[in-house]
C-alpha cells in the first residue's frame, strides 16, 4: 500500500517511483538490525536497574532538547537528521516511558496504592517530557504517552479517585491547549463539519472520506486511487489508510485492522503470562506496548474516517515512517524476549522482573 500510495507523491517530486517503497524496505532492515541488539545483547535484569532507567531518560532528554534546534518540518522540529533518514525522538520516548514506568509502579507499589506520591513523583517526570513533546509541537504523541501511563497506573492498582483528578486536570489541560493553539482549534472546528471548508481546513478529511466513499466494500482496485493523485496530500503516510479503503475497500480495511489486532492480541498475552509468574515488571511492559499499538491504530483509523480531529500519528507496521517503524520493530523484540525468558526464570528471581 505505501508503493501504490506514494508513485504519484514521488514522480511529482522528481523521484523514482519506487522511492518511498524502497525507503520503507530500508527502514525495515534497519529496525531488524537495531531490534537484534536489545533482543540478543541486553538482559531484562539489567534494563530494569534504576541506574539504566535514568540513562535512557536522559538520553531521550537530550535528544528531545536537541530537536528543538533542527530544521523545521511541515511547521514542526520533531526530526534529528541522522544522515540515512530523519529520526523522531518522541518514537523513542513512548519507549523509554513504557519501560520506567512499568518499573516504577512496582519499585514504587505501596506509593501508587496508596496515596498521592506515586502519581506526583512520575509526573515531574513526565511533566518535563510533556513541555519537551509540546515545544516541536507533537501534541499526538503527549496524549499516547500519558494514556499509557495512566493504563499502567490503572492495572498496578492506583485508586479510583486519583484518576478522577488527573482525567479532569488532563481534560482541562486539553481544552487550554486547542483553544491557546489556533492551528489545533482549526483543526477541531473543522472536525465538526469535514465539508463546510472542503478547499481549505478541510481538505485533508473531507478528501480521505471521499477515499472511503468511493472504495465502498472491494474498493475500486488496486492501483486505482483517485484521491492518491495530488488531491490527498502526502497520502502514503498519515492518511494511508484511505487508499486502502478506496482501493481494497471494507475488506482491505478490515484486514489490516485485524492484523493489527492480531499484534495487539499477542502482546496482552504475554504481559498476562509474565503476570500469572509474578513478574510485573515485564507484564507492565508488554501491556504498555500493547496499549501504544492500541493508541495509535485507533487514533489513526479514527482520524482516517473522521471520528476524531486530524493528527499526525502514524498506524504501527503500515503507514510509512522510518522512526515508527523502528522503534516498533524493537518493540516487538522486546515483547519476544519477555515470551521467550518469562518461562526460564526462578520464582526465587521474579521479583527482579
Amino acid at each position: 500500500m505505501v508503493a501504490s500510495a506514494s508513485i504519484p507523491f514521488a514522480l511529482s517530486r522528481g523521484m523514482t517511483e519506487l522511492y518511498f517503497f524502497n525507503n520503507q524496505l530500508l527502514y525495515m532492515t534497519i529496525g531488524l538490525v537495531i531490534a537484534s541488539i536489545p533482543y540478543y545483547s541486553v538482559s531484562l535484569r539489567t534494563l530494569y536497574k534504576t541506574e539504566t532507567q535514568f540513562m535512557l531518560l536522559g538520553i531521550t532528554g537530550v535528544l528531545l532538547v536537541a530537536t528543538l534546534f533542527s530544521t523545521p518540518i511541515n511547521g514542526s522540529k520533531r526530526w534529528l537528521n541522522l544522515g540515512v533518514f530523519n529520526f523522531q525522538v518522541a518514537e523513542l520516548a513512548k519507549l523509554v516511558m513504557i519501560v520506567f514506568v512499568s518499573d516504577f509502579v512496582v519499585r514504587r507499589s505501596f506509593e501508587v496504592r496508596n496515596g498521592l506520591d506515586g502519581f506526583l513523583r512520575i509526573m515531574l517526570v513526565v511533566a518535563l517530557i510533556t513541555m519537551l513533546l509540546l515545544s516541536q509541537p507533537d501534541f499526538g504523541s503527549f496524549v499516547v504517552i500519558l494514556g499509557t501511563i495512566f493504563a499502567i497506573f490503572y492495572i498496578a492498582g492506583a485508586p479510583y479517585k486519583h484518576f478522577l483528578a488527573l482525567a479532569a486536570a488532563a481534560v482541562g489541560g486539553a481544552v487550554l491547549m486547542v483553544t491557546t493553539a489556533q492551528y489545533r482549534l482549526v483543526r477541531v472546528m473543522s472536525f465538526m463539519d469535514p465539508f463546510d471548508d472542503v478547499q481549505d481546513t478541510d481538505y485533508q478529511l473531507a478528501r480521505s472520506l471521499i477515499a472511503f466513499g468511493r472504495g465502498q466494500f472491494t474498493g475500486v482496485g488496486y492501483g486505482e486511487s483517485v484521491q492518491k493523485l495530488s488531491h490527498l496530500p502526502e497520502a502514503h503516510t498519515d492518511f494511508l489508510l484511505a487508499i486502502t479503503g478506496e482501493e481494497l475497500g471494507f475488506v482491505g480495511v478490515t484486514m489490516v485492522l485485524v492484523l493489527e489486532a492480531l499484534i495487539i492480541g499477542s502482546a496482552m498475552r504475554i504481559s498476562y503470562n509474565a503476570l500469572k509468574r509474578r513478574q510485573m515488571r515485564m507484564s507492565y511492559t508488554a501491556f504498555g506496548i500493547g496499549v501504544v499499538f492500541i493508541a495509535q491504530t485507533i487514533i489513526n483509523a479514527a482520524m482516517n474516517m473522521g471520528a476524531i480531529p486530524t493528527k499526525g500519528l502514524t498506524m504501527p507496521f503500515f503507514s510509512y515512517g522510518g522512526s515508527s517503524m523502528l522503534i516498533s520493530l524493537v518493540m516487538v523484540a522486546l515483547l519476544l524476549k519477555i515470551y521467550k525468558e518469562s518461562p526460564e526464570i526462578e520464582k526465587s528471581q521474579c521479583r527482579y522482573y
